[in-house]
Parts: C-alpha cells; sequence; structure tokens
C-alpha cells in the first residue's frame, strides 16, 4: 500500500515555469522497486495521459508532447518524485496526477493538482 502527497501547482502564463512535488508513504514492499512519475487529465471524464515517469533505476518514459520541456526526477531515499515543467504551454492545462506503481503492479494515486497555463 501506498499513499501520496502532492504539492505545487498554480497558474502561470504561457512560457513560465512551475514544480510538482509528491513525497510517498506507505509499506516498504511499494516503496522499493517501483516506478513514480505523473499523469494529467485535461477534461473531467477524459482518460489520464502519461507526462513522465522514473523507475526505481533511473529509467525515464516521458509523453510526446512534453518531451523537451518537462523533466522528471526522484529521490529513492525520500521517497519523492518532482516534475519540473519549463515553457508551459496553455495546453498543458490540467490536473495532474501523482501515480506509484509497485512491483505487483497496483498502481496508487494522489489527489490531483491544477495546473492551469493561461495565453
Amino acid at each position: 500500500q501506498a499513499q501520496l502527497m502532492e504539492s505545487g501547482g498554480g497558474s502561470v502564463q504561457a512560457g513560465g515555469s512551475l514544480r510538482l512535488s509528491c513525497t510517498a508513504s506507505g509499506t516498504a514492499f511499494s516503496l522499493t522497486d517501483n516506478v513514480m512519475g505523473w499523469y494529467r487529465r485535461v477534461l473531467p471524464g477524459k482518460r489520464r495521459e502519461l507526462v513522465a515517469v522514473m523507475s526505481s533505476s533511473g529509467n525515464t518514459n516521458y509523453g510526446d508532447s512534453v518531451k523537451g520541456r518537462f523533466t522528471v526526477s526522484r529521490d529513492n531515499a525520500k521517497n519523492t518524485v518532482d516534475l519540473a515543467m519549463n515553457n508551459l504551454k496553455p495546453e498543458d492545462t490540467a490536473v495532474y496526477y501523482c501515480s506509484l506503481v509497485d512491483r505487483s503492479t497496483a498502481n496508487f494515486w494522489g489527489q490531483g493538482t491544477q495546473v492551469t497555463v493561461s495565453s
């Protein structure tokens, strides 16, 4: 089991930057050898889409629309994952969710944090 607590987000103008942070807590099983990262939901009722994830070993995967602008990083000792978002665009406006997938492929989610980019 894992619980995820997000921070950051807010409103920014196009071209600006924001940083999201997520701290995980829970069982040792879920907190080791996992994949942590970020998804977003652009509109209510739509499927969450991949933003960026990183495994415990450092492998990363980014959504096509954020490559070159967003950077995911994590601190395994602190069970945290961050998302640095640069050159933000209005189409990045969404609710961003922290995600953790453990070795049993159980998927845990944070409560979500709003990011709004104005033109």
